[in-house]
This record gives structure tokens, sequence and C-alpha cells, in this order.
């Protein structure tokens, strides 16, 4: 079997500690896939990553066949074939979003040069680092070499988050959940829905607006806001950010890109969009819903229902986006 050659950036960060172990263990790509699994991180930073290697090395995990910790872009993106984009300046109190928006584009601008002049032209590309969305649409511009259906950003996260809190208002299991979608940006402004989604309850499934009737001020209110602010508030709680499910959603992410989506399961994943689907301005990294084939191929799932309140709601986030994009070009020189 060859193996697979990952990259992970920000390694030495706390999201990359809980995502390198699941990736090497087998959760991503299987348990019987052997892997090349290289770390990036910054040379101030090379001391912990060099601890994280070493902690990976004493785990002897059965299908690692190197492991490779470096502070080099050649070096990190020298054939890989998949990439988990995690590393990216954090927004800190008192900054302005334009400047953590300028900070990003340039780290994400090097990225995709990097991308473009040393992997393998069928990578695969998550980035998670906020702003996500914005950070793979500048990535991409800059790999043109590369097909831009290669490049995604994460809202697993915020659909995970909006399955479990349906879960727990109905008092079931997030299994007994499907094809809740993240629309938009992975941002205050995404717009979590529930009318496509079903609940199993018994043997069969049924919408999930029935079996969450007489609830329709939960889920246009406190539904859509919980899930909005589910990350400042476990920064608020914990007093750092989400690692552990931002690492488990990277996961789930890359696994059904890379084996493909179960039939009848929709999954949200923030991809360019072309201008051809549900109204979405072209140019911009939107989540929609999608599918995955057994090809790694994925599509968008057009026709769903969308009423004039969810219009609302998913043009926003698109206004925020389209800001944001012009914002980061701006600052950057081609």
């Amino acid at each position: 079997m060859t193996s697979i050659r990952v990259l992970v950036t920000g390694a030495a960060g706390q999201i990359a500690y809980s995502l390198l172990y699941s990736i090497a263990k087998g959760d991503v790509f299987g348990s019987n896939q052997t892997l090349d699994l290289v770390m990036l991180d910054i040379k101030p930073m090379m001391s912990v990553l060099n601890g994280v290697l070493m902690e990976l090395q004493d785990c002897a995990f059965p299908n690692i066949k190197e492991l490779i910790a470096t502070d080099l872009e050649e070096a990190a993106f020298k054939d890989i074939d998949v990439a988990f984009l995690v590393g990216s300046m954090p927004r800190k109190e008192g900054m302005e979003r334009k400047e953590l928006l300028k900070i990003n584009g340039k780290i994400f601008q090097s990225q995709g040069v990097a991308l473009d002049k040393y992997a393998k032209k069928n990578v695969k590309i998550l980035v998670v680092g906020n702003p996500a969305n914005t950070n793979a649409m500048i990535c991409a511009k800059f790999a043109p070499s590369i097909p831009k259906e290669n490049f995604t950003a994460m809202t697993r996260l915020d659909q995970n988050r909006a399955t479990a809190f349906v879960s727990g208002k109905l008092n079931i299991l997030a299994s007994q959940v499907k094809n809740v979608v993240i629309w938009g940006n992975h941002s205050s402004t995404q717009y979590p829905c529930i009318d496509s989604a079903e609940i199993l309850l018994g043997e069969a499934y049924q919408p999930a607006r029935e079996a969450l009737k007489d609830q329709s001020n939960w889920i246009e209110n406190d539904f859509i806001k919980l899930v909005q602010q589910r990350g400042a508030a476990i920064i608020s709680a914990r007093k750092l950010s989400s690692a552990m499910s931002a690492a488990k959603a990277a996961c789930d992410h890359m696994r059904d890109w890379w084996f493909g989506t179960k039939k009848g399961v929709i999954v949200s994943m923030a991809v360019l969009s072309d201008g051809d689907h549900y109204s979405i301005p072209k140019g911009i990294c939107y989540s929609f819903p999608v599918t995955i084939d057994e090809n790694k191929h994925w599509k968008i799932v057009d026709g769903l229902p969308i009423t004039e309140f969810s219009h609302g709601k998913m043009d926003l986030s698109a206004k925020e986006l389209m800001e944001e994009r012009n914002d980061a070009l701006s600052f950057i020189k081609d």
C-alpha cells in the first residue's frame, strides 16, 4: 500500500495536538493506511513541536511510516496528498477585523504559493485556521495550478454543534439526526438550518421540523444563536478555544471527503462558489450542503427548500464574505 503524505500546519498548537493523534491512529484514513505525517510551525515553536514529535514517536503507531517536524514550507509542502491548514494568527483583544485579515492574508498567500510549487496537483486542502473561509479563498488564488474544488474550509464543527443541539432538544442520540446544514461563513453570521434535517425515531426518519413541533421560536432564534455563539461560549468557559471539537470536526470533514458520504447523508463544507447555486456570489468560499462520491468528488446539493427567512440569513453571510474577500485582497500584492 502506498503511503499518504499528510501535512498539518500550526502543528505545535492545541488543535493540532488532538488532530495529530487522531490522524495517526487511523481515524481519518483508516487504521491500515500507512502515513507520512508532516508537521509545520514557525521557528519560535520548534522546541514545542519537537516535543509533539517525540510523543507521536512514543505512541508507536503501527501505520506511521515517517514523522517530520519542520519550519520550512518547501519541506512541509513537498509532494503532500492532504493538507490540514490549522495554523493562523488568532484574533487578539482589541484587534480590528481588517488587521486580522491582513496578517492571515499574507500567511495563506505564502501557503498557497507553496502548495502550487511543491504539493501534488490532486492535493486535498482543508483550511481550519480562522477566518477559515477567506483564508481558503486566498490560498486558492495563489495556487492556480491546483483545481479550485480541492480547496475547502471547515464548517463541520458548526454542523456538529447544530446536530448536538437538536439531539439534545429531543433527548435522542446525535446519530439519530442527519442533514443539518450550515450556510455561509464560519462566523457569527453563519446560518444553521434544519429545514432539510431528518430525525430517526423508531425505524423511520421524519422531518426535523415535525419532530420539533411547536418549537419554531426555538428553531429560528435560540438554536441559531446557540450555534453562532458556541465558540465564544467555550472560550468564556475554558479560557481557551474549542480545540478538541475542532480537531474532531476536521477529522470528520476529511474522512468523508476521502471515502465519500453515505447514501442520503448531506454534510456541510465551505467551498469556492461558482455563482450557480442558491444565488451565492461567485468567488467567495461559502458553506454549502454537499455529497461526496467514492472518487473524492464533492457536489453541492441543489433544490433544497429555501424560505424567505433562510434567504435573508444566507445573503447576510454572503455579504460578510464579500466584504472579507475585498478587504483581504486589498492588502495582498500578486
